[in-house]
């Protein structure tokens, strides 16, 4: 007879074991894989933080515990202070406008036919370094209009509604007749009656700066009465005279008087002043002939308003203390409007079209649409939008160590380029350096945190 073999059932107990091995195998393969990733996370991110606040613990020569002697002087510090300061305006302006402007630009482009190729070239910037940008928006906000394409456009739209005086650099020749300080405005230092002449003589304009229609100098007796473009000759009731470019080719002539080859300058206004009141005005003619006519009887001066020598305007001092810190905002706009644009588009996307139709059908305006619909349903989205870019203004270095010139760089300095320049760029005080970069991390690390918890509700 053959013997039988017993088959017993498993235990419990040996079941729930097998899954245990299972459950720890998998841990360790997992623990394998994911082991690489740690590494890499402490030695790049934890590692760096905890020394850099071991060393915000220690004074700049890293031999000294000093406690929380350098987090106190963070709010001592006045240049730290602004820099402060100036992040806050970041946080606040910069988020702000991008998803305004990101949320707008989404729903125009809805509505254009060339939709796509819009949003690819608002998307084009971020394709660009922050140097890069940096460097191009350090030649665009150029003071000089020659080489800032901002100021050459100020500088046209000012022109365009304002002339700008014809001989900013004109001054008068010194010891002939005329006082007053450059810029102007010149007077006569003796007085002249009715029925005079008067030459005034300026130097300092180059040939080739004269008007197209500048033709030779009249003489001032000339110009009093004998010329065309004075009038009739002999009138006793009027005063005539010349302005010249007291300079003859070649350095030759005689300095205070016309001499051939000299040129009249045309466009000048010329007051004849009388008791400290303007009693007539005139414009000088192409060849520098001007004529008071209908004057009384009695001693008057001539006057050269400042407004004929005035600088050119320059347009706008765009890296100046004042303006420095828009200014690169500008730039950073410049550079995110594409990504906010396109995030916000994708929530757009999404959005239920019947809803839309239910309240045009309504007859809700699109105006009503956009905010009472459009809006809400886009919150997560907007919420997601902003606090991203307040991470990332936090830590904004690039645009304002690029853009911002040496003269007003601390004037534009936020948290990051301060702490740059405390530890590395001169400063060499790494101990207040590392509690700034504490500073910063603990300012990130909520919004961090925020939008973490968001992603996970969005997943869930």
């Amino acid at each position: 007879m053959a013997d039988t073999v017993t088959v017993r059932p498993p235990t419990v107990g040996s079941a729930a074991d097998g899954k245990r091995r299972a459950q720890r195998r998998k841990r360790r393969l997992a623990v394998v894989f994911v082991l690489p990733a740690l590494l890499l996370l402490g030695a790049l991110v934890v590692y760096p933080v905890l020394f850099s606040f071991g060393r915000s613990l220690f004074d700049a020569s890293g031999d000294r515990f000093v406690g929380a002697a350098n987090y106190a002087a963070i709010v001592q510090d006045p240049a730290t202070l602004k820099a402060i300061r100036n992040s806050a305006i970041w946080v606040v302006v910069a988020p702000t406008l991008l998803t305004g402007l990101g949320l707008l630009l989404a729903v125009l482009t809805e509505k254009v036919r060339w939709a796509t190729a819009f949003k690819l070239v608002l998307f084009l910037p971020m394709a660009v370094s922050f140097l890069a940008a940096g460097i191009i928006f350090r030649l665009a906000y150029e003071q000089d209009p020659d080489r800032g394409v901002l100021n050459a456009a100020a500088v046209a739209v000012h022109d365009g509604f304002d002339d700008a005086a014809a001989y900013p650099t004109a001054r008068a020749r010194e010891g002939h007749g005329l006082t007053g300080g450059a810029g102007g405005p010149y007077t006569t230092t003796s007085t002249v009656r009715p029925g005079g002449s008067i030459g005034l003589g300026f130097i300092g304009v180059a040939p080739d700066a004269l008007p197209a229609g500048a033709k030779a100098a009249a003489g001032p007796a000339d110009a009093a009465g004998a010329s065309p473009a004075a009038g009739t000759a002999g009138a006793a009731d009027s005063i005539g005279g010349v302005v010249y470019l007291d300079f003859a080719p070649g350095g030759t002539g005689t300095p205070g008087r016309v001499d051939p080859g000299e040129k009249g300058l045309p466009g000048m206004t010329v007051e004849a002043v009388r008791d400290g009141r303007v009693a007539a005005t005139a414009t000088t003619a192409d060849d520098g002939s001007f004529r008071f006519a209908g004057l009384a009887d009695g001693d008057y001066t001539v006057r050269l308003p400042a407004a004929n020598f005035e600088a050119p305007y320059q347009g706008v001092n765009w890296l100046g203390p004042a303006l420095v810190t828009p200014a690169i905002i500008g730039a950073y706009l410049w550079v995110w409007t594409g990504f906010s644009m396109v995030l916000i588009g994708a929530g757009l996307a999404a959005i239920p079209r019947d809803a839309l139709e239910a309240a045009r059908m309504d007859g809700a305006t699109e105006g009503q649409i956009f905010r009472k619909i459009t809006v809400p349903l886009l919150a997560p989205v907007l919420t997601v939008v902003f606090v991203t870019l307040v991470i990332n203004v936090m830590k904004v270095f690039d645009l304002v160590w690029i853009i911002a010139p040496g003269p007003v760089q601390e004037e534009a300095n936020v948290l990051a380029t301060r702490m740059w320049l405390v530890s590395f760029g001169g400063g060499n005080d790494q101990g207040l350096g590392s509690a700034l970069s504490m500073v910063l991390l603990l300012l990130v690390v909520p919004a961090m945190i925020f939008n973490v918890r968001r992603f996970r509700r969005s997943g869930a």
